[in-house]
């Protein structure tokens, strides 16, 4: 008998050029193992899942910033309408407070008396008060506009064919489009009747030229 040497284990034969991987056999294809293409084809339908994600995203973001833009810059406009509308009433009341010495101003120079140093104040005051926006207005012989005119008089003149400011009490002044005091007046009214007269005058004139003026006797 042929003595085995212990922890020796014989091998088959390996055919002459053949590695000992070949002579293993090759396992099976696990069965329900997707393709290459189809698992490439559900990698490329995810990437496309998460940019739409991501665009959705970033629609919603840049809109966000659309509205907060627009509504910082209708803030930002109706701060600025806010503190032009203030600066307005702060200049108007200044203005309004300095009304009664520009009143004695001007009543000074009608009667005269605006000489000297006095006069020179009073022109730089009128200065700053014109170049504040400060405007005067009130002209004897203009319609009355109650919008504008406050009527302290009245009376009737024939020589006038609707309510006329025929004096000015006191001049009115305004700001801008804002007036802060409406001018003072005197108005009169056409004479009752008297519209009447010149009307039957007018068509008698025009009766007479048509019929080639009045009869000889």
């Amino acid at each position: 008998m042929t003595e085995e040497t212990p922890g020796f284990e014989e091998k088959p034969d390996v055919p002459s050029g053949a590695t000992s991987d070949d002579a293993e056999p090759t396992a099976a294809p696990q069965e329900g193992a997707a393709p290459a293409g189809d698992s490439s084809a559900a990698q490329i339908a995810g990437l496309t899942a998460q940019l739409d994600q991501a665009r959705k995203a970033l629609e919603e973001r840049t809109g966000d910033l659309q509205r907060l833009q627009a509504e910082f810059q209708n803030y930002r406009r109706r701060v600025e309408r806010d503190r032009i509308t203030v600066k307005e009433i702060a200049v108007a009341s200044l203005l309004t407070e300095l009304l009664p010495v520009l009143d004695d101003i001007g009543r000074a120079r009608e009667h005269g008396e605006l000489l000297g140093g006095f006069k020179s104040v009073a022109e730089s005051l009128e200065t700053v008060a014109a170049k504040m926006g400060l405007q005067q207005f009130g002209k004897e012989g203009e319609p009355f506009d109650p919008t504008i005119h406050e009527a302290l008089m009245h009376s009737y003149a024939p020589d006038v064919t609707e309510t006329t400011c025929v004096a000015i009490l006191q001049p009115g002044y305004r700001f801008g489009e804002r007036t802060i005091r409406p001018a003072r007046v005197a108005v009169a009214e056409p004479q009752p009747g008297a519209q009447t007269v010149k009307g039957e005058e007018a068509t008698e004139a025009a009766d007479d030229k048509e019929s080639g003026g009045p009869d000889e006797g």
